[in-house]
């Protein structure tokens, strides 16, 4: 008999609500509304420029990342893959693309 392993939380898991929509044509900006201040610090840290670059295959020099304490949000943005409408844009509204954000391991790294 095996042991199953409890799976790790995500930022997702910790979080209120992650959105993403786009900043104009050109731009996605997302958010993590955290729960509390413990989620907010650990999402503040585990989320950097090289992070976001990894997950959106994006330039991490193209990457802005606003942390908000007193709202325990952490807000990104960065340039669209593709402008909004165009022939190659799958969401035209960017309203998926926290799902990759949000299944970040809220785990600190060791």
């Amino acid at each position: 008999m095996t042991e199953q392993s409890t799976p790790q939380p995500t930022l997702g898991d910790l979080a209120l609500e992650v959105r993403s929509k786009n900043a104009g044509p050109f731009w996605v900006t997302m958010e993590l509304f955290m729960r509390d201040e413990t989620g907010y610090a650990l999402a503040a840290e585990l989320v950097t420029e090289d992070v976001v670059a990894a997950l959106y295959e994006v330039r991490a020099d193209d990457v802005q990342l606003f942390r908000i304490p007193s709202l325990n949000v952490v807000k990104i943005s960065f340039p669209r893959p593709v402008a909004q409408g165009g022939l190659r844009d799958r969401d035209v509204h960017a309203g998926q693309h926290h799902v990759p954000l949000a299944s970040v391991p809220a785990v600190r790294p060791s």
